[in-house]
This record gives C-alpha cells, structure tokens and sequence, in this order.
C-alpha cells in the first residue's frame, strides 16, 4: 500500500511540473523593425595625394 502511495505522490508532483513549465513564444511584430545608425566617418586623404603631388611636380621629376 505505500508503494502506490509514493506511487501516486510521485505522478502527481510529475505532472504538476509538467503543466507548470514556462512557454516561449516567439510573435511577429506588426511594425518593421527600425534600425537608427548615427555615424559619422572623416578620412583625411587630401594629405597623401598632397605629398604624392608634391612629389610629381617637385623640381627633380623633369615634368616642366
């Protein structure tokens, strides 16, 4: 007899954690998702061809 008591204590707690486990639900949103980028990217190029244009037009390239 207390066999089938432990038996039925035992199934009991089973399936009482069985209906108490948490359920994920993954829902699809009504309005499309809006990514904000503000970013704000400087190159200082002018420097190098500068110095390459310095060195095409320096004395000793014989261009002039």
């Amino acid at each position: 007899m207390r066999a089938v008591t432990m038996i039925i204590f035992f199934l009991g707690n089973l399936i009482g954690v069985i209906r108490c486990t948490p359920t994920v639900q993954v829902a699809v949103p009504n309005e499309p998702i809006t990514i904000n980028l503000n970013v704000r990217i400087e190159h200082e190029i002018r420097v190098q061809v500068e110095e390459e244009l310095e060195n095409i037009f320096s004395p000793d390239s014989g261009l002039f």
